[in-house]
């Protein structure tokens, strides 16, 4: 049975719970560690089956946590974790322990770090790839300040396959000389590395010389750490070293590099950390960890526990009752229409899972792609694609499409090529908070001149919409839907045409005219419902598209009625709802238009019905907005 988020928090371990701050973890005695290790361990599992979240990576990362926390001192200095989904047991050691029950609900524990949460936070993250910048930059500033603390840079091997990751490790050498880096090396992001950089860290990890080398790193670092020692990797036998490190990789970025050690031995951990800091020289430290460590079924399947919601502790297994969500339909379909058209293809940047283009995949895997977690080339590969009449499918969270947006504008829109954007968790998304919400893509795509954007009010919506993509030749074409499902409609066999720039008109009335769109079309039909009680008459839309609008169809009922209400899973700025007051503005009508969407702000993590309560996202809260503007009846 999954437990209960609402039953007692799990008891702490003695060790844990009288850890009050990072000075608490200097006060043990090394004989300790490993139990405090086990302590935390036993927590995570504990408190995230009944919340979900990253369990996997946090699992991997518990000695290396402890030993930085050993070794140095925040928040004097600062750690930067790359995605920062990694950052639980950071919070455990700093303070957070007694909350760990809390993390990813409402009022608790935020699933990442955040500098509003805490000053051992020194950096707030939720994508991938910011980690060396970011820490780069604080170095720098500390060098400016004439401080004396220490910078350490944590980023998984997947990072090292992302743009910005690679752009700093340029500029690294010449900008300062006190900057650690930890490569932690598991060989998974999400999903499985892929690409060339993730080859070349598998191939030392699997090199028959290289459980010799690592041996000698280890002992070189118990025999010499915290003497007048210049280079641990030059130190190890020169043919293992020109057989492994061919080109020498990060050296040649100019970073002295470490390793590869046991990212889970502890105590050499913390004797390589107490060395490292005495160096005054950019150095990179390359640890090996196993994503999921301590629990079998994260070991058994570290894709589905990268980040889950609640499990039984037993198995591992989840609940997977209840409709098909959006992102299973995509995979289906997308994957169907491919096997009619040999010139589909489908694009992911490390998400086949989330995409769930692991149906694609499976079935069709000479026509997929997986480019690693790297947006701007993932879109910059589909246009290359689209010139020569392939059509590229690309699945792209909405929160991540962002990165892409210079390619969309610049590269696709400019040059009218056909590729298909499609936006997985367009809309909150709930526990994962601010840096995941997909709140802001209608801002920045509904300018694009020439782009098709969409949004389904249910299942058989969507799948039409996606045949339509197949077919379109004259630009790029975008859809976005939620994350899970959409509003459990069973999928039809039968399937329906619809027409670009073409809205559907449910009901006719004269008072009120209501646009619902795509996940918010239900809370319309409720506000209809309301409206109607208190004896008004209503029209229903399903706006259908966000560019072109139907700019007859609105125009009309805006005429038609005395007041509009749209509404929209995005921030009201630059939203949907400003797109129609644009419209009826350029048109001369100035029907009173109301707009139920998310505030100016960066919305907090917690379950969307808590969330829409508390923001003024409710069927009450949009009577009350458009009964301002009528008589009452």
């Amino acid at each position: 049975m999954i437990p209960s988020a609402s039953s007692e928090p799990p008891a702490l371990g003695p060790l844990l719970s009288a850890i009050k701050s990072p000075d608490d973890v200097k006060k043990l005695m090394d004989i300790q560690l490993p139990d405090l290790a086990a302590e935390i361990r036993h927590s995570l599992i504990s408190s995230l089956a009944r919340t979900g979240g990253h369990l996997g990576p946090n699992l991997g990362v518990v000695e290396l946590s402890i030993a930085l926390h050993r070794v140095f001192s925040t928040p004097a200095d600062k750690f930067v974790f790359d995605v920062a989904h990694q950052g639980y047991v950071h919070k455990m050691l700093t303070g957070r322990a007694d909350q760990i029950h809390t993390i990813r609900t409402y009022k608790g524990l935020n699933g990442f770090l955040l500098r509003s949460e805490s000053p051992h936070d020194a950096y707030g993250a939720g994508h991938a790839g910011t980690a060396l910048s970011a820490a780069l930059g604080m170095a720098a500033a500390r060098d400016q300040l004439k401080e004396d603390s220490h910078v350490v840079a944590v980023a998984g091997d997947a990072a090292f396959t992302c743009g910005p990751t690679l752009e700093a490790l340029n500029n690294i050498s010449e900008t300062t000389k006190k900057f650690i880096v930890v490569l932690n090396d598991n060989e998974w992001s999400i999903d499985k590395n892929v690409g060339a950089i993730a080859k070349y860290f598998n191939a030392l990890q699997t090199h028959s010389t290289y459980a010799s080398v690592r041996n000698k790193a280890a002992n070189f670092v118990e025999k010499h750490a915290g003497k007048a020692v210049r280079n641990l990797a030059h130190k190890v036998e020169e043919g293992a070293k020109n057989l492994l490190f061919p080109n020498v990789l990060f050296e040649k970025f100019g970073l002295r590099y470490y390793g590869p050690i046991d990212g889970h031995d502890l105590h050499l951990l913390v004797r390589t950390f107490e060395h490292l800091k005495t160096l005054n020289e950019p150095v990179l430290l390359h640890i090996i960890t196993e994503k999921g460590r301590g629990y079998q079924p994260a070991l058994n399947n570290p894709g589905k526990f990268h980040g889950l919601g609640a499990y039984n502790i037993e198995d591992g297994s989840t609940s997977l009752s209840g409709p098909p969500t959006a992102s299973e339909i995509f995979g289906r379909t997308v994957t169907d229409l491919a096997k009619k058209d040999q010139s589909i293809v489908a694009i992911t940047g490390a998400m086949p899972g989330g995409t769930r283009l692991d149906i694609f995949k499976a079935e069709i895997p000479e026509r997929y792609y997986d480019v690693g977690i790297a947006e701007e080339h993932a879109a910059l590969f589909a246009c290359g694609l689209a010139t020569r009449g392939i059509k590229p499918f690309l699945a792209i969270y909405s929160t991540f499409m962002q990165r892409a947006y210079d390619m969309i504008l610049h590269d696709m829109a400019l040059q009218d090529l056909p590729v298909r954007l499609c936006m997985d968790r367009g809309g909150l998304s709930g526990d994962d908070g601010p840096t995941h919400h997909g709140l802001f893509d209608i801002g920045y795509l509904r300018h694009v001149p020439g782009i098709v954007f969409m949004q389904p009010k249910d299942e058989n919506e969507m799948v039409d919409m996606l045949h339509l993509m197949a077919s379109y030749e004259k630009g790029p074409i975008a859809i976005r839907y939620p994350r899970g499902p959409i509003a459990g409609t069973p999928i039809s066999p039968t399937r329906s045409e619809i027409a670009i720039g073409k809205a559907e008109v449910l009901a006719e009335g004269s008072d009120v005219a209501l646009l619902g769109l795509g996940t918010m079309f239900e809370m319309a039909l409720q506000t209809k419902a309301l409206l109607e009680e208190k004896g008004y008459s209503v029209t229903l839309i399903n706006p259908r598209f966000i560019k072109p609008l139907d700019a007859e169809t609105i125009t009309r009922y805006a005429k038609q009625c005395k007041v509009l209400c749209t509404f929209e899973d995005h921030v009201l700025h630059n939203g949907f709802g400003c797109g129609v007051i644009e419209l009826l503005h350029d048109a001369g009508v100035y029907t009173p238009v109301e707009r139920i969407a998310w505030p100016d702000a960066f919305v907090e993590h917690g379950k969307p019905e808590i969330l829409r309560e508390l923001h003024g996202l409710t069927p009450e809260a949009a009577v009350a907005k458009i009964t301002k503007h009528l008589q009452t009846k």
